[in-house]
């Protein structure tokens, strides 16, 4: 080949190369073949640093899916192994395809296929490069004359289509024509369309090569053809779609549009542009969305351009009509309330009356969940915790609260467009806020009463020292102590006052609160009570006690703080990884989100970390 024709096939690879880079916003390969799922190809010139946003009809789309041809995907190399790429052609495309794989991302997963008479796997999908360049190696002409291209590229489509990769890319080589394919140029589009798959054809452009059909597959398949007119530009064919693939995006969103509905939709890039297009969605024939026959609710022509005029006025009479109420009520309630003076507030009482009924309805609800539930453990377990935290709510209202909440954020996210399970994951997270904070508020509280529980059994043992009975030392800790103790030791003085022994709403009172030390300081007091001895000292013992108890849990604890770190640190660097990596390389991750095998792991190491935070806990817990 001349010199000039080498220098010609140069130029054209670096123009293909710079091509993305200088031509702002592209929006190309509409595709319809998963409706209601729309998928197209943006190419950008701000490549993966920006991600484009798409509109439809003039609004913005909502559960846009995007994905960079650059980042993490799945590559199927087909090359051209047919008799005429015998010699130097087909050494030099396994050279150049041998390049592209040793520059390819370390996320990528590439197989390798050649196509003569009939398509070959050569190497499964693999990130490691060694098992697609020594299938490159290895490649060798085929022994009889055939090019099956279409095979070739459905059977990359199937595998594509089998990979957990959101990417999928099909880049082929070849010099020739399809000659000994049993599938058509229409079925290697619907396969490659099905599976999602990007085709970006390379051509070997010698005497009398016809690049139609390959440019026809770049471009329905979001993809871009590359022509080469000498074997030693094929390298930098190569470099210039990895280049290219750096600058694409594949999006897709599932539209709300009916068959036959006309699209406009346009893709904006920050800082790039933006670019339009329009399609028209097609009308299966059989397809019930497409032609919506008569029934018994809507006439035929209920979706045609005249119907959907009549529907907009009918909802603007109903809004002028609901206006209209809305001041004559306005207008009534002015004069009945200037009436009202002199009606005797009729009005007032007759409101009063409605919230007391709303209010019986609502307690006849929840007397009848208390009746059913009340008798559980569990229930029984709840108020308790509501209780020590002095939290104003039922077991019943506060379930109400938690289902609420589980509700409302299930919805938020579910009006985000995030998939089932994360749905569910969102509603339990929601759930389990109520539940933390009362916890939370539990244990605070307990900690305060912990905390004064030593100076409050000084404080009656001084008062038993001056001569005080022990109810007037209870008294001095009401007058004298601090909230959580001194709303307690009021209480139960309250009862008492009421009648009730003042063992027994001691005794209720260590049960409400749930404090060991303080169940330990009721229980001396009533063998005191029982065999006699001076009360006085024995507060101050157990004060000493219950100080040495409190010191020794401290240190425990502090001994134990390692262990604890290291559990919350395995816990929760998981989600602190999921999150980095979700923010640099948004698709990386998704198909542990949108696939089976995904959702399985992801129940997998949920359950996995449970078991090891269980581990871990009863390793630094200590009961004494």
């Amino acid at each position: 080949m001349s010199r000039c024709a080498r220098y010609l096939a140069v130029a054209t690879a670096a123009l293909a190369a710079a091509a993305p880079a200088s031509a702002g916003v592209e929006l190309s390969a509409l595709d319809t073949s998963a409706y209601p799922t729309i998928r197209a190809t943006v190419v950008s010139s701000a490549g993966r640093a920006a991600a484009p946003t798409l509109t439809e009809n003039g609004s913005p789309v909502v559960g846009l899916t995007e994905e960079n041809l650059g980042r993490s995907k799945a590559v199927v190399l087909a090359v051209d192994d047919s008799r005429s790429m015998k010699g130097k052609p087909l050494a030099a495309a396994a050279a150049a395809a041998r390049g592209f794989v040793a520059q390819k991302p370390a996320a990528d997963s590439i197989a390798v296929l050649e196509f003569g008479p009939r398509p070959i796997e050569l190497s499964d999908f693999s990130t490691a490069t060694i098992d697609a360049d020594a299938a490159l190696r290895d490649i060798a002409v085929a022994p009889r004359d055939g090019t099956a291209l279409y095979d070739a590229i459905v059977l990359s489509a199937q595998e594509l289509g089998s990979s957990p990769l959101a990417g999928r890319v099909l880049i082929v080589l070849t010099d020739g024509r399809d000659v000994s394919s049993q599938a058509t140029l229409a079925d290697a589009v619907a396969a490659a369309h099905h599976a999602d798959v990007s085709i970006y054809p390379i051509g070997m452009e010698g005497q009398g090569f016809d690049p139609t059909a390959l440019q026809t597959l770049a471009r329905e398949t979001g993809g871009r053809y590359f022509g080469a007119a000498s074997t030693d530009a094929l390298a930098r064919v190569y470099s210039s779609i990895a280049q290219e693939l750096g600058h694409s995006w594949r999006v897709s969103y599932v539209t709300s549009a009916r068959p036959g509905d006309r699209l406009h939709l346009e893709a904006s890039v920050a800082h790039a542009g933006s670019a339009a297009d329009s399609l028209v969605i097609p009308v299966q024939a059989g397809d019930v969305a497409a032609a919506p026959a008569p029934s018994k609710l809507l006439p035929t022509g209920a979706y045609s351009s005249a119907s959907r005029f009549a529907l907009g006025a009918l909802v603007g009479l109903l809004v002028f009509a609901a206006a209209f109420v809305l001041l004559a009520a306005r207008k009534g309630t002015w004069l009945r309330n200037r009436l009202a003076a002199h009606t005797g507030g009729q009005r007032r009482a007759r409101r009063r009356r409605r919230g007391e009924q709303r209010s019986a309805l609502l307690g006849s609800i929840l007397r009848a969940t208390e009746r059913a539930f009340g008798d559980l453990r569990q229930w029984q377990a709840l108020q308790k915790m509501l209780d020590r935290g002095q939290t104003p709510l039922r077991a019943a209202e506060f379930l109400y609260l938690v289902g609420g909440v589980a509700l409302v954020t299930g919805l938020l996210s579910a009006a985000a467009g995030a998939p089932v399970p994360v749905i569910l994951i969102v509603m339990v997270a929601g759930a389990l806020v109520p539940f933390f904070v009362v916890w939370r508020r539990m244990r605070r509280r307990l900690g305060a009463f912990e905390a004064q529980l030593p100076d409050l059994l000084i404080t009656i043992a001084a008062a038993l020292k001056a001569g005080h009975s022990f109810k007037q030392g209870v008294q001095a800790v009401v007058d004298e102590g601090q909230a959580p103790a001194s709303d307690e030791f009021k209480r139960v003085l309250t009862e008492t006052g009421l009648g009730r022994p003042i063992d027994d709403a001691l005794g209720e009172m260590a049960e409400r609160l749930g404090s060991e030390n303080f169940e330990f300081a009721i229980t001396a007091v009533n063998i005191q009570r029982q065999v006699g001895g001076s009360l006085a000292s024995l507060f101050d013992m157990v004060a000493d006690t219950v100080r040495q108890r409190q010191q020794f849990a401290r240190k425990i604890r502090s001994l134990t703080a390692m262990g604890r770190m290291s559990a919350y640190t395995l816990i929760g660097l998981p989600f602190f990884l999921a999150l980095a990596i979700s923010v640099l390389n948004s698709g990386y991750l998704r198909p542990l989100f949108h696939t089976s095998t995904g959702h399985l792991l992801l129940m997998l190491g949920m359950a996995m970390m449970a078991v090891g935070s269980a581990i871990i806990k009863k390793i630094v817990s200590f009961k004494g």
